[in-house]
């Protein structure tokens, strides 16, 4: 493995003491609406920054992972984020924790990137920007080829369990969040809609993730962002991904990003781009950076494209009959290589 030369990263105890001598705060939601998470806009030393609260209480994602240390956090504090300085920036600045009831939230403080981001609505993305996205990617990914989770960060396997039903029934209960009762809705229409087979399998990794994680972790592995979707991307003046939202960061495969990149982009992307032609941009830009896809690549996408319509599959039975069954015959392919 690489040694990673990580540098870490000073955590303020308190937001009072991360946000002396700011001379304004003002909470606002965020252009897409859909998070519950607390925002505020932050005035410090002339300079507008954001300030993100990271609890559980706020994030049904954490709470279904078990995340009482806030990971975000602790990869801020590592020097993670700082992993791939040439290609990604995370455009945290500082950090404190302490936040939250009982002290398990992190509040973090962004530079103000929201006119660097890519505009939220229907549009293709450019050509350069896809190519570019999925570049930083492999920069990232091929840095950190072979390093293993030390720092208790995302479970492996944990990545395939967040929309697991009987964890929807416990967030439906709570009625914090909206997305898990959509995802529990979701999940009736692919039992009536998806092929029976298909079905069969995605339920049986939904109880035992296992199942995937182990033939996963048989083939390369680096550290993973957990997030690549638009709504966390943009690029900045100099020309590097602005990526967002350390949410679920740990341990596992590349071909998890490229799924999970294709599983919540595939509609904007640049004409002339399917999810094909994906897949082999992301393993071109792979070797360019060093990474030797061969022996292990086909595979490592096969089962980490089953593991997204098990993801998503709930996901995508609430959409056409094209995409659904576009991830029901890649289910079919990763199952024939468990």
């Amino acid at each position: 493995m690489t040694d990673l030369h990580l540098v870490p990263r000073p955590v303020a105890g308190s937001v009072d003491e991360l946000l002396e001598g700011a001379t304004e705060r003002r909470p606002f939601v965020p252009a897409d609406g859909r998070s519950s998470t607390r925002f505020e806009h932050v005035v410090l030393h002339g300079e507008r920054f954001v300030l993100k609260h990271v609890h559980l209480d706020e994030d049904f994602t954490m709470r279904v992972s078990g995340d009482l240390g806030c990971r975000p956090l602790r990869v801020w504090e590592a020097g993670l984020t700082d992993v791939a300085p040439d290609a990604v920036d995370a455009a945290i600045v500082a950090a404190a924790g302490g936040d939250g009831r009982n002290g398990w939230g992190a509040a973090l403080l962004l530079r103000d990137v929201a006119d660097e981001l890519v505009p939220l609505g229907d549009e293709a993305l450019p050509e350069a920007q896809h190519l570019s996205f999925l570049d930083h990617l492999a920069a990232m990914s091929a840095r950190c080829w072979g390093w293993t989770d030390d720092l208790g960060l995302l479970p492996y396997a944990m990545r395939w369990q967040w929309f697991r039903p009987a964890l929807l029934e416990t967030e439906a209960a709570l009625q914090r969040e909206r997305v898990p009762q959509v995802a529990a809705e979701g999940w009736g229409r692919f039992a009536a809609r998806a092929p029976a087979d298909v079905v069969e399998v995605v339920h049986g990794v939904l109880d035992e993730p296992e199942a995937l994680a182990a033939p996963l972790r048989s083939t390369p592995g680096t550290f993973l962002h957990g997030d690549w979707k638009l709504g966390n991307l943009g690029t900045g003046a100099d020309g590097r991904t602005v990526l967002l939202d350390w949410a679920y960061p740990g341990e596992g495969p590349v071909a998890h990003e490229l799924a999970w990149y294709l599983s919540l982009n595939r509609a904007r992307l640049p004409e002339g781009h399917t999810k094909e032609s994906t897949i082999d941009d992301l393993r071109a830009a792979l070797e360019r950076h060093g990474v030797d896809t061969s022996g292990w690549w086909e595979r490592q996408v096969a089962l980490c494209l089953l593991g997204a319509i098990v993801q998503f599959g709930w996901e995508k039975a609430l959409g056409d009959d094209d995409e659904l069954a576009w991830w029901c015959d890649r289910a079919r392919e990763g199952t024939r290589v468990l």
